[in-house]
């Protein structure tokens, strides 16, 4: 099977994001993380008639998603959610709409927000979860992190949001291994680690 998506869950400080940059460079595919559904979902509440403005900044990619979302208007924006209405629960629901057009028009690494949830169903999504023993973890975070943060505390704060988030929106549990294809031990190769999803995408594993 031809494989158009990827979704990577990951525990936070395991490098699941940058296997994520790594196979969507490899692979000439877009990367769909959490800054480009925030830019998204920020641009949700631009007025109508300033949209245009800012889709000067937007990708022909992007572009195909947001003239989806809003419809057909020149700008993609002209139907704004009401910015009293645009809370967590309308971030989700529309980052959720983010990932089902990404999926529709292909060719897209998509990093966490429920995504391995949204797509569970499609056959030609590839679900992936990347974790890490606890001293790599940590290792990572210190890397890039100052020496005053409280990096066990950060890790299982960051972690608990992204349970927290796929349990409330999903009503399923982030770690559960039916959700996924593989998961993978970094061991803080990321390297390593993308070139294995990769060869089980193209083992169709």
């Amino acid at each position: 099977m031809q494989f158009k998506a990827l979704t990577i869950a990951r525990e936070y400080g395991s490098g699941g994001a940058e296997i994520a940059v790594i196979i969507a460079h490899e692979l000439g595919w877009k990367l769909i993380d959490k800054a480009l559904i925030t830019e998204i979902c920020n641009k949700a509440r631009v007025p109508a008639g300033e949209g245009s403005v800012l889709d000067e900044r937007v990708d022909p990619w992007l572009h195909r998603i947001t003239r989806s979302l809003w419809g057909k208007s020149p700008d993609g924006f002209s139907v704004p959610v009401p910015v009293e209405l645009f809370d967590a629960a309308a971030a989700a629901a529309l980052a959720k709409r983010v990932i089902e057009e990404a999926h529709a028009i292909g060719n897209c690494v998509i990093i966490g927000r429920g995504s391995q949830c949204v797509l569970r169903d499609k056959e030609d999504v590839f679900h992936t979860f990347v974790y890490a023993q606890w001293a790599n973890r940590v290792r990572r975070i210190q890397m890039r992190e100052t020496h005053h943060t409280d990096v066990t505390a950060l890790i299982h704060s960051v972690d608990e949001e992204r349970l927290r988030y796929v349990r409330l929106y999903y009503g399923e549990n982030q770690a559960d291994s039916h959700l996924y294809n593989l998961m993978v031990n970094s061991k803080n190769r990321t390297d390593i680690a993308s070139g294995l999803i990769l060869l089980a995408m193209e083992m169709n594993w």
